[in-house]
């Protein structure tokens, strides 16, 4: 496995934890993986910052529609910094999403997400065809 094989591995390994809600609802993993600058765009339009976005999972209720995941990509830009791409569905509301992961002192940290709402994987089958493009998160 190269070095951009194995920061890629530890980007999803990261953002298919935050997906659990093992991890979701303990502050103390969700702490871990969140970088401290931390931003979303979220799917709904709202800007979330770390503490906000931390407050949120904690107060979830469990036992929620499962997030599922699919289509996930992802490229290392830099030497600290991973891109992800992918899709998902949570009991029915399905969204675009992309994830920016950085290397810090402490192991690769969510820094930014976006997450866009669209049907159901409408168009995703051409977009796969394009190895340089990148997909919308």
């Amino acid at each position: 496995m190269t070095e951009d094989d194995e920061a890629v591995a530890a980007a999803v390994e990261g953002e298919l934890a935050l997906l659990g809600p093992e991890v979701r609802s303990s502050r103390r993993r969700v702490d871990a993986l969140l970088h401290p600058q931390f931003r979303e765009f979220g799917a709904s339009g709202r800007i979330w910052d770390r503490a906000s976005i931390m407050a949120v999972m904690e107060s979830a209720e469990p036992g929620g529609p499962p997030i599922v995941a699919s289509g996930m990509r992802g490229v290392r830009l830099a030497p600290d910094l991973v891109h992800l791409t992918f899709d998902t569905d949570a009991g029915g509301r399905r969204a675009r999403r992309s994830s920016l992961w950085r290397r810090t002192g402490q192991g690769w940290r969510l820094y930014f997400h976006q997450g866009t709402p669209c049907e159901a994987r409408e168009g995703h089958e051409a977009r796969e065809g394009h190895e340089g493009e990148e997909r919308d998160g």
